[in-house]
């Protein structure tokens, strides 16, 4: 069954500063040439001067907002579907619903790390589909920089701050909204992406925690093994034939979660054209990447009404998303 809804607009906002791959290996001590051949990012933004993951969001979502037509007031619900937190309390939309000035809307989070958006849309479809919503918000906003640890190249090298919005409504079309949606969770890599400290195990009074522990860690080749193990047979249950080809899709908007991720799309049988990147000049945007990349793919008009399209990669936990919306 279709969840009939239909994406109103998109649109992004990113730092003012971009920097390079070369200025980030000489951080982590590295050749930048070698650098930027194994991770794939030429350069990315990151947070300047007054700039916040609050303020790029908001950004974010006026601009959504202005392109749709509509005004604050129209918006039933804000979701905010970023991989990392604002603050822990309140609930980072009730902070964005505030610069935004909406009030009496509900407004909460959607938290999936890198897959919250691919979450969030689902979770707006039922909204919209089932008429308990007319529009919906999702702002994905990321400040990564923040949280670097520079000891730790291959995770330092590759991720990016930005924001991303959407604004979903009613289809025009029976056609128009999501076909299938799958997630699954295999938590033999829960420790493989992390950030210990700040939540209740580990809290920022926890006697003998260093900045390390506050700071991004991953293991990337354990990822990369995990997911070649998991990802086929999931495509597969996302719909038949996704692990050897592409039946019935015309775009796919992949996660940018490193080069070596995104050269696992070639086994199978996923023709380089038909996907959208963004990696090379925006690096990992963690839970915005998926956003700013399907932004760049309508921008560009790489996909247009009546396409279908994509949506897939995989999140901290270790975590798997697909999504297959016709526009």
């Amino acid at each position: 069954m279709t969840l009939t809804m239909r994406l109103l607009a998109t649109a992004h906002a990113l730092p003012e500063r971009t920097v390079t791959t070369t200025e980030v290996a000489a951080r982590c001590g590295v050749d930048p040439h070698a650098a930027e051949a194994g991770t794939g990012v030429r350069e990315r933004r990151w947070l300047s001067g007054t700039e916040t993951a609050l303020s790029l969001g908001t950004r974010a979502v006026q601009a959504a907002l202005a392109r749709a037509g509509l005004d604050v007031a129209d918006v039933d619900v804000l979701l905010n579907a970023s991989g990392s937190q604002l603050q822990p309390i309140p609930d980072g939309a009730a902070l964005y619903a505030r610069e935004l000035g909406l009030s009496g809307a509900a407004a909460y989070s959607v938290h999936a790390t890198c897959l919250s958006f691919l979450a969030a849309l689902h979770h707006a479809a039922l909204l919209v589909h089932t008429g308990q919503a007319r529009h919906v918000v999702i702002v994905s906003s990321e400040s990564s920089s923040l949280g670097l640890n520079f000891g730790q190249p291959e995770s330092a090298l590759l991720l990016g701050d930005g924001a991303a919005a959407v604004v979903v409504g009613p289809a025009e079309t029976p056609e128009q909204g999501i076909e299938a949606t799958r997630f699954e969770t295999y938590p033999a890599g829960a420790d493989y992406t992390r950030m210990r400290a700040g939540g209740s195990l580990l809290s920022p009074l926890t006697p003998g925690l260093t900045p390390a522990d506050f700071q991004f860690d991953m293991q990337g080749l354990q990822v990369l093994k995990l997911a070649s193990r998991v990802v086929p047979a999931f495509l597969e249950r996302l719909r038949p034939g996704l692990s050897t080809g592409l039946p019935g899709i015309d775009h796919v908007v992949p996660h940018q979660a490193s080069a070596a991720g995104l050269a696992l799309l070639a086994r199978y049988g996923w023709p380089a054209e038909r996907i959208e990147v963004t990696l090379t000049h925006l690096g990992n945007v963690v839970a915005a990447s998926l956003p700013l990349t399907l932004h760049q793919a309508l921008e560009r008009v790489h996909a247009g009404p009546g396409d279908t399209v994509l949506l897939a990669g995989t999140g901290a936990g270790l975590s798997t998303g697909g999504l297959i919306l016709r526009l």
